[in-house]
């Protein structure tokens, strides 16, 4: 086995198609499906599951996934090293980055990194969490920015702020021009919401509950734009993170929420099963100090150490 079949390993699970995989990789697809067969009867395991629909990762294919994306980038890294000098860090890292926080780090992470690392190529993802979680599990992302408080298994968590939560919307309730707004002058009113798995709605629902408030939820809606329209037209009001409420493009005011402050943590996440290469530690190390720099004009309070 070698880097070439890692590499068509990978195109396969990325294009979920033989066919979409073997264009990309400018081969026949007979050529590609020999060299996955080859791959599979060295490990004595089965790697994809093959249908009309186009090719899947088993379990043991998803492991060697995950393993054979970590090689590659080491791969790769040590190609760039040997390159440009042992001092100049390179290689691709790819980053998963809620919405909330890409409005206000994407941007100022991408400049940092190009300044001072112009050899690491960033890939950044934007996304709600749970398709970043899905991402990281699947060792897709080498890092990714979740709100999490704890370690989970198999997972490094390293904290970097307390994001508070805001009200959008609501103009009739309280002082619209407003900088915060008291939880107890949301209840009844009309919201719009993530669904009930989402994290930020069990954390709404929890504070509703506590102070015995009514949470008037008239729509789960999983889409942050539509969220932020429907609360820009009046139509009803949402809680999200209160960074959105820095992007004057949105137009949509923001109303810290208080008495009291909602807010969860978020957190660095990576796999503990995935060796971190040193240009995704370089990565990791610039996103905390720009959250360091960044905090005090975010409306956010440092994590717990």
């Amino acid at each position: 086995m070698d880097i070439r079949q890692l590499r068509y390993f990978v195109a396969c699970v990325d294009a979920g198609s033989l066919s979409k995989a073997a264009l990309a990789l400018s081969i026949s697809q007979p050529s590609l499906s020999q060299q996955i067969a080859e791959m599979e009867d060295d490990l004595g395991v089965p790697l994809l599951v093959r249908s009309y629909t186009g090719v899947a990762p088993t379990d043991a294919g998803t492991t060697f996934y995950r393993h054979a994306q970590s090689i590659i980038k080491q791969f790769a890294q040590m190609r760039g090293d040997v390159k440009r000098g042992e001092h100049a860090l390179s290689g691709q890292v790819a980053i998963g980055l809620p919405t909330s926080v890409s409005s206000v780090l994407a941007v100022p992470l991408f400049e940092r990194m190009r300044a001072r690392h112009p050899g690491i190529q960033l890939d950044i993802f934007e996304s709600m969490s749970g398709y970043l979680n899905e991402l990281l599990a699947s060792g897709r992302l080498d890092i990714a920015v979740l709100f999490r408080e704890t370690e989970t298994r198999g997972v490094t968590v390293v904290p970097l702020f307390n994001e508070r939560l805001a009200v959008y919307g609501a103009a009739w309730v309280g002082d619209p021009q407003g900088e915060t707004l008291a939880l107890e002058m949301l209840s009844g009113v009309p919201l719009v919401l993530p669904g009930k798995l989402h994290g930020l709605r069990l954390l709404v629902e929890r504070a509703f509950d506590s102070a015995g408030l009514d949470l008037n939820v008239i729509a789960d809606i999983d889409s942050l734009p539509a969220m932020l329209e429907l609360a820009r037209r009046g139509e009803a009001a949402t809680i999200l993170s209160g960074l959105l409420g820095r992007d004057t493009s949105r137009n949509t005011p923001a109303r810290y929420i208080v008495s009291p402050t909602l807010e969860r943590s978020v957190a660095l996440c990576r796999l503990n099963a995935v060796p971190q290469t040193a240009a995704a530690r370089a990565v990791q190390d610039c996103m905390r100090a720009l959250v360091a720099e960044m905090a005090p004009t975010l409306g956010a309070s440092p994590a717990p150490a």
